[in-house]
């Protein structure tokens, strides 16, 4: 079975920069100085109010990926390091490059994927009239769709959902926290122009999550076939 580990990076939106009314909107419960801050720091949470900055894929049977970013910075050449192929374009451009990758899989790995990432990908590619190649919510007990996250709390039966971080710690697998990059800092590298630190970072949440399945199909899966 062909199968493909994904991971998205997203970037909020500039608040002063959404109109009126949607400003209105998401503020409309913010009673406090901190709670408005929260709600502008969560604007990269949604595909409303937020984009796709950096898309990663990789194939944890054979150690390649990809990595499509944007890059509002120097353009960059595609170029290959430690096993990831590295191409920058528009969010319209790596979102088409996304689907044409992922076409010829048929599973899917990711970490969280089913309550974050596969949305963010469908309703950001319906923005640019992009029609998905292949659906990313088949049945979620099925095996096309692997989401780890569903996996290591057995669908919801453990209550409380750990971040990726937490888990590779417990298993001894190197964190891409360890980079001194986490989510909350892509949107101001960014803005910053720092396409490629994201990009990279993107790369070491591939691997640890490839990590992470393997540590899944190993120890914790149950197989009839044992």
């Amino acid at each position: 079975m062909a199968r493909i580990l994904f991971d998205i990076e997203t970037a909020g939106f500039d608040f002063d920069s959404l109109e009126e009314p949607v400003r209105e909107y998401l503020l409309k419960w913010a009673e406090t100085e901190a709670e408005e801050n929260e709600v502008r720091q969560s604007l990269s949470f949604y595909p409303l109010t937020g984009e796709i900055v950096a898309i990663g894929m990789f194939n944890p049977d054979t150690g390649k990926g990809a990595v499509f970013f944007q890059n509002n910075s120097n353009p960059l050449l595609p170029f290959e390091e430690e096993g990831i192929r590295y191409e920058s374009g528009t969010e319209r451009e790596i979102l088409l490059r996304f689907w044409e990758t992922i076409k010829s899989y048929s599973q899917f790995i990711t970490f969280n994927g089913r309550a974050f990432d596969c949305p963010f990908l469908m309703i950001r590619s319906a923005v640019h009239k992009i029609k998905p190649i292949r659906d990313l919510m088949p049945n979620r007990y099925g095996e096309t769709h692997i989401d780890l996250l569903d996996q290591l709390t057995f669908y919801g039966a453990s209550r409380r959902k750990f971040s990726l971080d937490m888990w590779c710690r417990t298993f001894g697998i190197k964190s891409p926290k360890e980079s001194g990059i986490t989510g909350y800092d892509v949107k101001d590298l960014y803005m910053s122009g720092r396409g490629l630190d994201i990009a990279k970072y993107c790369a070491g949440d591939l691997k640890a999550t490839a990590e992470l399945l393997s540590v899944w199909e190993n120890y914790i899966r149950f197989s009839n076939n044992r």
